[in-house]
């Protein structure tokens, strides 16, 4: 379900349900944000890099689970504090990681599709590379499953208000030569080498200083305060993926909507 390795100073997190494209249910969340919090409190590495096994980066929550009724169970429990410090107080999202804010670069290398909550994922991640075959997309928006591992906080950052709009609205697929000339993607491999592409990266990473790299990192993101408040004030539409949500991973789970159609 999640495989670990550690080449030199970076460590590999690979989802590894390639059955479901990846997709993340409540015992991969767990594992995942379990994973990055050991990852940075790991003396013996410097970055991560995260992907995905079989051709797919994260084709999002499991929404299967979500019909089956464990994967609402897991979302109605990860409320945030209203004293809650991302920098103090490691916590849960739905996907895992996305509520963490890590003292050390998370690279994602991505193949295939990064949709929904994929696309959280890759937006939390700090840089990414993107073959050149694969695509990003709120493809969530066809099932009434809301943003709420970040995307509405993060996207914006990147890619400006317009064009997230954009994204978020209308739910379409994104392929990498858009995603890199908007700012979504930083790096574009040939097909089948993002990972290796994302490793160089991660090992340049590494021959820097570490404690200056860090302190520009920490300081170049948005405040931990202002986080925080970003991503409760997103919180609020959880209730819309135990509404709305549920009747469309229904639907999902008796086989609408796939190859990512709209009908």
């Amino acid at each position: 379900m999640l495989t670990l390795e550690t080449r030199d100073r970076v460590r590999i997190v690979t989802l590894a349900r390639p059955e479901a494209r990846n997709a993340v249910n409540p015992a991969l969340a767990r594992a995942l944000f379990e994973a990055l919090c050991a990852f940075d409190a790991d003396d013996g590495v410097d970055v991560a890099v995260l992907t995905g096994a079989g051709g797919s980066f994260c084709a999002g929550f499991d929404l299967k689970s979500v019909s089956a009724g464990d994967g609402a169970g897991w979302i109605a429990g990860l409320d945030i504090p209203g004293d809650w410090d991302p920098l103090t107080q490691p916590i849960a999202g739905p996907m895992g990681p996305t509520r963490l804010m890590l003292a050390k670069p998370v690279i994602a290398a991505i193949e295939g599709s990064a949709v929904a909550g994929g696309l959280e994922l890759a937006l939390w991640s700090d840089l990414r590379v993107m073959a050149d075959d694969a695509q990003f997309g709120v493809f969530c928006r066809r099932w009434g499953v809301p943003l709420i591992d970040g995307g509405t906080v993060r996207l914006p950052r990147l890619v400006g208000q317009g064009r997230a709009n954009d994204l978020i609205l209308t739910g379409r697929p994104v392929a990498a030569p858009e995603a890199h000339r908007i700012g979504l993607a930083d790096r574009v491999s040939a097909p089948g080498r993002a990972l290796a592409e994302a490793l160089d990266l991660a090992q340049a990473l590494c021959r820097f200083p570490q404690g200056c790299l860090r302190a520009d990192f920490l300081s170049a993101r948005m405040a931990p305060a202002d986080l925080a408040a970003a991503l409760r004030r997103e919180w609020r539409s959880a209730g819309m993926a135990l509404t709305e949500g549920t009747a469309g991973a229904a639907r999902f789970a008796k086989g609408a909507g796939r190859g990512g159609r709209f009908d």
